[in-house]
């Protein structure tokens, strides 16, 4: 049975070219087009089957978006929540991974890429683009330290590593070797992807 994909986007060229890659893959099948919030959530209101999953665009005032992904997944709590951006903002990224989302795709991403997310979350519930490997860690065969729980958390903010240094009161050496030695153990590439990772193994809570 082909998971059904919900789709909203105010471009539409994007939207309908998107349809079209979604439905030329086997086991998938775009059941909703939306073009700005308002209509989705009304559409979602009508259909009965709700998608399985929905991609959002989510270029709008950060806070429209929030409030918007927020109660898609208050009301559609089994609808797993896809944002589409084109920018690359670790605020943005983290508070729409706050919010409800389960993964954050960039709208420049390949059509390959694209595949392998719909996967993914269709089966893991989860998509992280920033990891170094799609099997993702059980944090709790992780051991870290009081200090470097503390860092996380810091990380998850809009601080800079060098702002996250003094108020640690450490060096920015030290903080250096905290962020490499996370990097590994959540087998991410990015401080991005260590936010992701952090939220959704709710290893930090915000």
């Amino acid at each position: 049975m082909k998971a059904t994909v919900g789709l909203m986007d105010d471009q539409q060229l994007f939207l309908k070219t998107l349809g079209l890659f979604i439905n030329s893959l086997p086991d998938f099948q775009v059941s909703l087009y939306a073009s700005t919030g308002t209509e989705l959530v009304g559409l979602m209101r009508l259909i009965a089957e709700k998608p399985t999953i929905l991609l959002m665009d989510v270029n709008m005032p950060l806070k429209e978006g929030i409030i918007l992904v927020s109660d898609i997944k208050k009301n559609y709590p089994e609808t797993k929540i896809v944002a589409l951006s084109t920018i690359e903002d670790p605020q943005n990224i983290m508070s729409m991974i706050q919010a409800g989302c389960c993964a954050y795709l960039l709208k420049t991403m390949n059509a390959d890429d694209l595949k392998i997310a719909l996967q993914e979350v269709a089966r893991k519930g989860y998509y992280n683009n920033y990891s170094l490997s799609l099997a993702y860690l059980n944090t709790k065969q992780l051991e870290l330290k009081e200090r470097e729980r503390e860092f996380l958390a810091l990380a998850c903010s809009d601080l800079t590593y060098q702002e996250i240094a003094e108020k640690m009161y450490l060096s920015f050496k030290t903080i250096d070797g905290y962020r490499a030695d996370l990097f590994g153990k959540f087998q991410v590439r990015s401080r991005v992807g260590l936010i992701m990772e952090a939220i959704r193994q709710k290893v930090v809570l915000l």
